[in-house]
């Protein structure tokens, strides 16, 4: 399964993001803040990280559910379910 590049392109964004948000809690830990503040923004990271990773297997999906030439679905639901419940 071949992923469509734009989509990823936004996937990676969502990423870099997220690796700010992980130093930033890093950081955080390093300087002692609040347990609360920690926390809330380990969270941010964690939702940022699952929404990166069901954007992945959306695409993936989407592109699973095309006919081949002969008519054919190539969707491994088997495969699919294994991935989205990774991240659960």
């Amino acid at each position: 399964m071949e992923l469509d590049r734009d989509e990823m392109a936004k996937v990676s964004n969502r990423l870099k993001r997220a690796q700010g948000q992980l130093n930033a809690v890093v950081r955080m830990l390093d300087e002692g803040r609040d347990c609360e503040d920690v926390v809330t923004q380990l969270s941010a990271v964690s939702r940022a990280l699952d929404r990166a990773g069901f954007a992945i297997i959306a695409s993936g999906m989407r592109q699973c559910m095309t006919k081949t030439d002969e008519g054919e679905q190539t969707l491994d639901v088997q495969k699919l379910e294994k991935l989205f419940l990774s991240l659960a």
